[in-house]
């Protein structure tokens, strides 16, 4: 009885959540209008542009695209909600509180997802990239799961900060994490120290699975998941969900 009735909640809660993002248009055009327009620029428009430049930036890109509505659609959405008392509203419903994250995280799933398809119809169509079905699959796997590190970073930031600084952090860590993710610009034209910081970060190391997966990156060879890559993605994520809920746990006492 408990499992339909949590259920019957999270449609509710996942609903709301779709209804209350368009809703917000200045949160949707962002969110998946500049990722293509970014990789239309840089692909295509660029001096130096071809099929090589564009099959990277499908994979780097796809990073990028994911991290808009993981990070902003948590980090401010919940600061947002939290600032106002929907939080404290929601503690003291019966709703159980699982079923609000649940919700989060499928409404943040599916703003990825839209913003990743224009980018692989520009990848396919516009710059003739043919990937055999199965990596097609695994990129858009690997892009996806890309949300779950970046998700918990929006909520450990949505939790611990006020609205107006989670704006400002948001943006910091969205904007830090792409550039020295190598995202924009590959990091073997970083100098050294910037190299090293780089390895640190989870952008990185999904943007280098991603590479893997397209045959773009120094080692290509057979499409694969380095198994390095997401062992330390794996890590990377276990701390940052001890993280999370330390920051949830301490904004509920």
């Amino acid at each position: 009885m408990m499992k339909p009735l949590f259920l019957n909640i999270y449609f509710h809660e996942s609903g709301a959540e779709i209804l209350k993002a368009l809703r917000a248009p200045e949160y949707i055009v962002p969110t998946l209008v500049l990722p293509v327009a970014f990789y239309l620029f840089f692909a295509f428009a660029m001096p130096g542009a071809g099929t090589e430049n564009a099959r990277y930036l499908l994979a780097t890109y796809g990073v990028f695209a994911v991290m808009g509505p993981s990070i902003f659609g948590f980090g401010v959405g919940v600061a947002n909600e939290r600032d106002r008392g929907w939080l404290k509203l929601k503690r003291a419903s019966p709703s159980p509180s699982l079923s609000y994250i649940a919700a989060k995280i499928t409404v943040t799933l599916i703003f990825a997802s839209l913003a990743l398809i224009p980018i692989y119809l520009a990848a396919g169509f516009g710059a003739h990239i043919a990937l055999p079905r199965g990596q097609w699959v695994m990129l858009l796997g690997i892009h996806l799961l890309s949300v779950i590190p970046f998700v918990l970073i929006g909520l450990t930031l949505g939790f611990s900060l006020g609205s107006n600084a989670a704006i400002a952090v948001s943006n910091i860590a969205f904007l830090g994490m792409s550039a020295l993710g190598g995202l924009w610009i590959p990091t073997f034209l970083f100098p050294p120290l910037m190299q090293k910081i780089s390895v640190s970060l989870p952008s990185y190391q999904l943007a280098e699975i991603a590479l893997s997966i397209v045959g773009a990156n120094a080692n290509a060879g057979a499409p694969r998941m380095p198994l390095h890559n997401l062992t330390i993605v794996a890590i990377m994520t276990a701390f940052l969900a001890v993280l999370a809920y330390w920051a949830w746990a301490k904004q509920r006492n």
